[in-house]
């Protein structure tokens, strides 16, 4: 039997199987370009990344917690520091130095006994210094200006200023350049620094072609490494307008960080317990580590998490965890001696000491570090 032909209005002919299937595989393409093409411009670049992620965490309280990881290519030697307010202080730089009196109290980390890249003072402000191969800090000697060592910089922040705000207007007026010695083993001693304050102020500084560049936005609540901030804002925006339900970037690369932290900082719920807000922190800085293992030492880009600290601006209460020992200690600030005429105290973590709990008794007084120089 002869089948009536069915007609077609022409706008609702129905498109051939060949069609369909081309249309299908065109959009297929099309979507797997466009990654192809954001993750490729996303290594060109974040190729230089460095290691290191900050984040800046807001609790239901109105609290304000950061953790921060660091990853390096090698042991840096990370002692834990109490200074006490009304410590004399200069730059390391020999006599052309800048000097200051702290007015805080401060507990800090060190690298290689060399420089403090992490810490909190006793008014809650926080500092940490991660590495940034772009940095540039211009011909120290010639600007005129005091000299202050590179791993003076953020014990510089914590001994002066109680807030973000006093922070950056001070620093803004630029009263010293920094002068940046190799570390020891003679790589580039290259880095910026991100502070917080108990408002949830926020603010990063970084040399770039010998300028400082200040970012100051409570907003700016996580930091990377390489590129400098104003590329990794432009990054992250990108990745923003993807959505990360659908795709985020998974390389440890340091833009990449930056987008897959960002984006799980944004999608975390602010919780009202102290306890869960420290855990949460833990959880999110925790999740963008690098295993132990993967190192490069020519790019300390790609380098292992070797330890992570989480700082509440509230209670004054650092936390410490390295990946060689497997339990977090803290330090209460109350519970240290910061008054003026105090000694300075250190907590010995060269061994790798299993340490759990509150851990203040257990400092002991030393002589404070020099500050890194040529």
């Amino acid at each position: 039997m002869n089948r009536k032909a069915r007609i077609w209005p022409k706008t609702q002919q129905p498109q051939s199987r060949h069609y369909n299937h081309h249309y299908n595989r065109h959009c297929h393409h099309s979507l797997h370009l466009s990654i192809f093409l954001a993750v490729a411009l996303n290594f060109l670049i974040g190729f230089q990344a460095h290691a290191c992620t900050r984040i800046l965490y807001e609790t239901g309280t109105n609290n304000y917690i950061v953790g921060r990881t660091m990853d390096w290519y090698d042991d840096t030697k990370t002692d834990l520091w109490a200074f006490p307010r009304s410590l004399k202080r200069d730059g390391g730089c020999g006599s052309n130095s800048i000097t200051w009196t702290s007015k805080f109290g401060s507990l800090v980390a060190d690298i290689y006994n060399t420089g403090t890249v992490d810490g909190i003072n006793d008014a809650g402000l926080i500092v940490n210094v991660l590495y940034l191969s772009e940095s540039d800090y211009g011909d120290a000697k010639a600007s005129g200006r005091p000299l202050l060592s590179i791993g003076a910089w953020g014990q510089y922040i914590l001994d002066n200023y109680a807030t973000v705000a006093e922070a950056v207007n001070s620093l803004k007026k630029e009263p010293f350049s920094i002068v940046a010695p190799p570390l020891p083993g003679g790589k580039a001693a290259s880095g910026h620094v991100a502070i917080a304050d108990t408002s949830g102020d926020s603010a990063i500084f970084e040399y770039i072609e010998g300028k400082l560049v200040t970012h100051h936005n409570r907003a700016y609540v996580v930091m990377t490494n390489s590129p400098p901030f104003n590329e990794q804002l432009a990054i992250d925006s990108y990745w923003k307008s993807v959505g990360g339900m659908k795709f985020l970037p998974g390389t440890h690369r340091a833009s990449d960080r930056f987008a897959r932290i960002s984006w799980n900082l944004d999608a975390t719920p602010k919780v009202d317990s102290p306890e869960r807000a420290i855990a949460t922190v833990f959880s999110l800085i925790r999740h963008i580590s690098v295993p132990l293992g993967i190192v490069d030492p020519e790019k300390p880009n790609l380098s292992s998490t070797l330890w992570r600290t989480v700082a509440d601006t509230k209670a004054r209460r650092y936390y410490f965890e390295s990946v060689l020992t497997p339990a977090v200690f803290w330090v209460d600030l109350e519970k240290l001696n910061l008054k003026e005429g105090a000694k300075p105290t250190k907590l010995d973590l060269s061994s790798n000491p299993i340490l759990s709990g509150e851990v203040s008794s257990k400092f002991t007084p030393t002589e404070p570090f020099p500050f890194l120089s040529e």
